[in-house]
Formats: structure tokens, sequence, C-alpha cells
């Protein structure tokens, strides 16, 4: 399997070569509802969770309220202690609201859309279906298989969208523009490659 390395970060070549689009139409959000834990969260934003819940509070569901301040605005994952959010009854992220049509969304993003705080969400649930392993001396930047997500990599083949240009605006959040750009270029080289 081909990698390339950017300033610390591995990147997979599926993240490079693999289609996908969310297709929030056939999946409803499944990501946010299933799963045996909430979404991981960085150090950073367990404080700024501290810090915004207040501002997002009026955005949330009556159970996701309960949920948080029953249990924290994060937990720890019983498996591998890393900080992620909280679930309502073990199943939903503790944020996730439902449209009427019953789909899933982002409490945190509703808030952030109306302007009540600079969070926009975690940056984990942004980057989906990237998904990053932090190591000792690098970073590991893979994309996550997830049959739920079967209707988003058929519209991303549909589309030819590729996951690195469908989570640009997530990698630029994480890593910044110029790492980006270097991203872009190793896209681009190894397209060449396989076509020579």
């Amino acid at each position: 399997m081909y990698a390339v390395e950017i300033d610390g970060a591995v990147v997979s070549e599926e993240v490079m070569t693999r289609e996908f689009v969310c297709n929030l139409s056939k999946c409803k959000g499944a990501c946010c509802v299933e799963g045996d834990s909430g979404a991981p969260l960085e150090a950073e934003e367990t404080t700024i969770l501290e810090q915004e819940y207040p501002n997002i509070k009026p955005f949330l569901r009556s159970e996701g309220v309960a949920a948080i301040e029953r249990s924290g605005t994060w937990a720890r994952d019983s498996r591998d202690g890393e900080a992620v959010t909280p679930l309502v009854e073990g199943r939903e992220c503790a944020y996730v609201v439902f449209a009427a049509d019953g789909t899933a969304q982002c409490g945190i993003e509703l808030a952030w859309k109306a302007g009540a705080t600079h969070f926009r969400k975690p940056v984990s649930c942004h980057l989906y279906p990237v998904r990053i392993t932090k190591y000792k001396n690098f970073e590991a930047v893979n994309y996550h298989k997830w049959h739920i997500c079967n209707p988003a990599c058929e519209l991303g083949r549909e589309l030819s969208v590729p996951v690195y240009q469908f989570v640009r605006e997530a990698l630029i959040r994480k890593y910044g523009h110029e790492w980006f750009e270097k991203l872009k270029e190793a896209s681009q080289q190894l397209e060449i490659e396989k076509n020579t």
C-alpha cells in the first residue's frame, strides 16, 4: 500500500484514491448514531466543550442534555481511555439532534451556524471518513471503511470526488493550507504514476 509523508503525517493511498461524498438522504447520518463510543476529541476540544456548552445547550435535545449533565461534556472511552463525546443510553452522540425526517445532525454545528459558538464541531467528525491515529513520531491519516457509508462511496464514484477533496476543509483546519497543497500534489503525482 502506497503512502506519503507530509510534515509528520503519513497519508494512506486510500485517502487519495478512494471516492466519497456523504449522502445524508440515504444514510441519515448513521455515523453519529452507530458505533460503540463517542466521537474522538483532541485535548483542546475537551476544554472548548466545557467552556462552550452553555452556548451549545439550547440547540440540543433533552436526552442529550441529560446525558451531558450526568456524565460531563466529554467522556473517556472505556477501551482505550481516549477523550470522546458522551453517548445517550450507549447509542447516539449526546450532541446529536434529529431533523423531522430522522436525519442526525450535529447540535454543535447548528449552534456554530447560528453564531452562538466559535467551535464548529470536533475535528474528528469534520474529517470523517478520514481517521487520524497519533503515534510517538508521526500521525497516520487513513480512510475508515464502514458499511453504513456505502451510499457515500457510490455517490463519490458517481461524482468522481476523492476522499481528500471531500474533507478538504477539515484537512486544512487540521494541518493548514500549505500541507493540503502538498497532499494535492502527491495525489496528482500518484494519479500520473498509475496511468503510465
